[in-house]
């Protein structure tokens, strides 16, 4: 689709301008807006194995780098309490956050002593639904998110997960086993790996169903330059003509009918209506249930943890990826920031145009507030191209919403978006000292 390449090129062009990592001398992050609401993010950089196509920052699990990792992050989270931050909400990724429980539990609730926590959500592996691990989230967190990425054995294969984390038999019992524990229980999936048939694609779907999971992600295939030759090695080069095809049948079978299964949260997150809370909004089954992309919910966040990137007012602050000199930052007093960027005014405006269409609804009185400008006056290209592709289901002087091209071009940009941010860790990990780049790449 000619729209689809033009927006994914002007998101790729735009985005190469501006994540960009500057040096700065910042030791730690601006203090809060008072009346702002903020989510904190933790980053759990450690895997067991790690995956051909994760641009994250993640290194090999080990109990004497991880504990200590730990410790520093819960004198990170301190540092943020003494500049003012209160929270409602966290998200913890990885890696995989789950690697040591205890730890995790413990930093947790640290977390719920400083903060005014009201929900957490945290990512996981297959491997770890069990129930001893289960029992330890339960009432912890309220989200979980397991990277399932595809049912079909053969691609689990190709992904070097089949082994690490069982069979897609297995996977779905395992999240059969492990929803009831959490409000919201999500899968996410992968679509458009080069091996993917369209029957391949509906028999996930069709796992997902089985799965009685209560939210699902589907995220398109993204191949950022640090994984594409890895990824090529072992599943294929990316084709990016079948994506709009594989995101319609994903639509259609998960959205469509007269008795849909699921509703749209975001461009590519999938809220069950079945669930057990029967379509109450806020919680499991409902259509305004906990969204996976944390994004749509807060503009603004700061992350503690080594890889993590925090959004605050008009600059992006990255950490750095070293696991050493995150430890001796923390140990030194200073958060562990190696980077930033800054935004102008019309970088900002891109950033919530994309954002807030991707969580389904722009509010153009809010753009208008927070910008001194309509959206139509500050984004005109942006405006003109969508109109013009029939990218708006409405289009008031309050709201743009989107039709299903207009979801599926939000898909394709926010792709090219976080292949954009993927190049930025590429960035720092491109600095990272001797022995620890030998223990990502050999």
């Amino acid at each position: 689709m000619l729209s689809e390449r033009f927006l994914s090129f002007a998101v790729e062009t735009t985005s190469k301008s501006y994540l960009k990592i500057n040096k700065t001398d910042d030791t730690h992050v601006p203090g809060p807006q008072p009346g702002k609401r903020y989510m904190l993010y933790m980053h759990v950089p450690f895997c067991q194995k790690l995956c051909p196509y994760c641009s994250f920052n993640r290194f090999p699990f080990s109990e004497e780098r991880a504990v200590p990792y730990f410790e520093s992050m819960r004198k990170e989270m301190r540092m943020l309490a003494d500049l003012g931050y209160d929270f409602d909400s966290v998200y913890v990724g990885g890696g995989t956050p789950t690697i040591m429980i205890d730890e995790l539990c413990k930093t947790i609730d640290q977390a719920r002593d400083l903060f005014s926590i009201k929900e957490v959500s945290s990512e996981t592996n297959p491997n770890h639904l069990i129930p001893e691990i289960l029992e330890k989230l339960e009432g912890r967190v309220q989200r979980l998110s397991v990277g399932v990425q595809s049912f079909d054995d053969g691609l689990l294969k190709q992904m070097d997960r089949y082994d690490k984390y069982g069979c897609a038999d297995e996977i779905v019992e395992r999240i059969q086993l492990a929803t009831p524990y959490f409000i919201s229980m999500n899968a996410d999936m992968i679509f458009n790996f080069p091996a993917q048939t369209e029957d391949m694609l509906i028999h996930d779907i069709e796992r997902i169903v089985e799965s009685g999971c209560t939210q699902t992600t589907f995220y398109p295939l993204m191949a950022s330059p640090s994984v594409e030759r890895q990824l090529a090695k072992t599943v294929g080069k990316v084709d990016y003509n079948r994506e709009q095809r594989f995101y319609q049948i994903i639509d259609e079978l998960l959205t469509g009918g007269d008795a849909p299964l699921f509703s749209h949260s975001s461009a590519w997150t999938y809220n069950r209506l079945d669930g057990p809370a029967d379509g109450n909004p806020g919680e499991s089954g409902g259509e305004g249930g906990m969204i996976d992309e944390y994004v749509v919910q807060y503009e603004e966040y700061p992350a503690i943890g080594s890889g993590g990137i925090t959004y605050l007012g008009n600059s992006l602050y990255v950490n750095t990826f070293s696991l050493r000199e995150y430890g001796k930052a923390i140990e030194e007093g200073r958060m562990s920031i190696m980077g930033k960027t800054d935004f102008n005014l019309h970088d900002r405006m891109r950033y919530r145009f994309l954002m807030q269409l991707f969580g389904l609804r722009l509010d153009k009185l809010q753009f208008e507030r927070d910008f001194g400008m309509t959206v139509e006056n500050g984004l005109p290209a942006e405006m003109a191209l969508m109109k013009l592709v029939g990218a708006f289901e409405t289009d008031t002087d309050e709201e743009l919403t989107l039709t299903p091209k207009g979801r599926y071009l939000v898909v394709a940009m926010m792709r090219q978006f976080f292949i954009g941010v993927n190049n930025l860790r590429d960035q720092a990990r491109a600095v990272l000292p001797c022995e620890e780049r030998t223990l990502l790449f050999g």
